[in-house]
């Protein structure tokens, strides 16, 4: 007699953040969930800096000073320039509306956040502060849109990698919730398949590495794969050996099952590692480097493209060049080859990398002062920690070009040193005038006067201590207020009936434009939402 075909009310695809919210979410409304992982869960999010985007009034802003400052509306007002085409307005509405319940709900399955406000700019807070601006709140023109507030909230807990990252702190507690929900997790499973029927989805069949490949490599794969994913912050090509190792046990082990369901929910991360959709779709990022997990290959894009799903924003990524903290780097001047200055110094790293890219091929100078040089080396101890305290020692001791005039520090980095030096000529008797910076907030201006002059080379970089690491942002196209994947049709909204995205597989919140803890909240408030209508879904109720 044939056995039976398992089954699940729904399945989800990618144990990351995105995939164990949508796996909460949908036990939460009494559905059967199982979780598939191509290797033991927590994906990029686990890596990540832990860092949730949340407003409103949450009760870290409140504490800080600013419950009265934030509100959802003055959150939307913000975030609609950011986001542009990448969600409706109905959708950043929700998002900005329920962020405070959301933050709740993280804290009600066992996430902690707190801490006081970071004084000064950072591009990544100190363990002793949990709230920090993270964005482009307080910079030019976002500042005239919506009084600034701080959104971006640390995830409370030790700290992995040289950074001290947190996001293992942020995954693991709502995983753990999970398996107490009765959410089912098979790690070493990789989905090559959707099952459709009438134009339904209604299942998966995938590889697993289960048992019977025998205990060594199971526990073999598992160790690779989870000493590669640590070494992704600090030695990528260490990282791409131990992956090939991983993927070699598991292909000789790994058997083909099935799992049928009433819906999927695709939650399998972006495609950064993918080098020939990132060659197709973003030529831009070629020269950047990876920052994800062996999982962030486009698998769950192409699931939901093999049964005819629509994509979009696929050319966006979001690559960072910071240039703070100290936060005495951003009173200097950054320009290009040509001498001309390229973006305001106070925006978010992956807004100026994105200017650096457009608007001067990659390539940037951060000019300083003597007396700004000195600024920065005060505050090396009190503004930074970690592998980005050694960083900026690396620049103070090694990695900078001084000279006694601007125009011999402009000829020594190729810079057109005329351009150049009118540049900074501009900068400096706006200054002196008391006029206003077009670009920039008048308190984080200094002339730039006092010889020697220095200059870092910020240019893009795939490689090295300086590079650039970048993730894809978008993905499968879905309806805004239940996360079912969309058809690749002419606009009309036609949907996918049993198939959702999330997280970095599905267009979202982040997918135009990102920055600090953005990604992490539309994996929480994308992945909540999918879930939530899936397990509706899967019940016989509309969704």
């Amino acid at each position: 007699m044939e056995a039976a075909t398992p089954t699940a009310d729904v399945v989800v695809v990618g144990g990351g953040l995105a995939g164990i919210c949508a796996a909460i979410a949908a036990a939460e409304k009494g559905a059967s969930v199982v979780v598939l992982d191509r290797a033991y869960g927590g994906g990029a999010s686990a890596i990540s800096g832990g860092i949730v985007y949340a407003g409103g009034g949450t009760r870290h802003q409140r504490e800080a000073g600013y419950g009265d400052v934030d509100s959802p509306d003055n959150m939307f007002r913000y975030l609609r320039e950011e986001v542009g085409d990448a969600a409706d307005e109905a959708t950043v509405r929700r998002f900005c509306d329920e962020s405070v319940a959301r933050m709740e709900w993280l804290e009600s399955y066992g996430v902690l956040f707190g801490g006081p406000l970071c004084p000064f700019k950072t591009s990544y807070p100190k363990p002793e502060y949990g709230l920090f601006f993270s964005g482009n709140e307080k910079s030019h023109p976002y500042a005239s849109l919506a009084t600034p507030a701080p959104r971006g909230h640390r995830t409370n807990g030790k700290g992995s990698g040289g950074l001290g990252y947190t996001g293992r702190n942020l995954w693991q507690p709502l995983f753990d919730s999970a398996l107490k929900l009765g959410v089912k997790f098979e790690p070493a499973s990789r989905v090559e398949a959707l099952i459709t029927h009438d134009s339904q989805v209604k299942g998966v069949r995938y590889r697993s590495l289960n048992k019977s490949a025998g205990r060594w490599s199971t526990f073999l794969y598992r160790w690779f794969s989870a000493t590669a994913k640590e070494y992704e912050q600090g030695f990528r090509p260490m990282a791409r050996v131990l992956e090939s190792v991983a993927d070699r046990i598991w292909r000789r082990g790994a058997k083909q099952k099935t799992l049928e369901s009433r819906a999927v929910i695709l939650a399998a991360g972006g495609f950064i590692m993918n080098k020939s959709m990132i060659r197709e779709l973003c030529p831009n990022a070629v020269g950047l480097a990876t920052l994800g997990t062996a999982g962030d290959d486009g698998s769950g894009i192409q699931l939901g493209q093999s049964v005819g799903a629509a994509v979009s924003h696929t050319d966006r990524v979001s690559a960072w060049r910071f240039i703070y903290a100290p936060q005495a780097f951003l009173e200097g001047v950054i320009v290009s080859p040509s001498g001309e200055r390229i973006a305001a110094e106070d925006k978010y790293g992956a807004t100026i990398c994105g200017s650096m890219i457009t608007h001067a091929g990659g390539k940037g100078y951060l000019i300083l002062d003597s007396a700004q040089w000195n600024k920065v080396k005060d505050t090396l101890t009190d503004q930074t920690h970690g592998l980005w305290k050694t960083l900026v020692r690396y620049l103070i001791h090694f990695g900078h070009k001084k000279a006694e005039t601007l125009k011999d520090l402009a000829r020594s980095f190729d810079i057109a040193p005329g351009t150049m030096y009118e540049t900074i000529k501009a900068y400096n008797d706006a200054i002196t005038n008391k006029q206003p910076d077009p670009e920039r907030k008048l308190d984080y201006r200094s002339p730039i006067v006092a010889a020697p002059f220095y200059g870092i080379d910020i240019s893009v970089k795939d490689s090295g201590i300086l590079l650039v690491p970048a993730i894809t942002l978008g993905g499968l196209r879905v309806d805004g207020a239940s996360g079912v994947v969309l058809k690749e049709a002419n606009g009309d909204g036609e949907t996918i009936p049993g198939l959702y995205a999330a997280g970095r597989n599905a267009v979202g919140i982040c997918s135009n434009n990102y920055v600090t803890g953005l990604s992490l909240a539309d994996c929480v408030f994308s992945g909540k939402r999918a879930g939530e209508n899936a397990g509706l879904y899967s019940s016989g109720s509309s969704p």
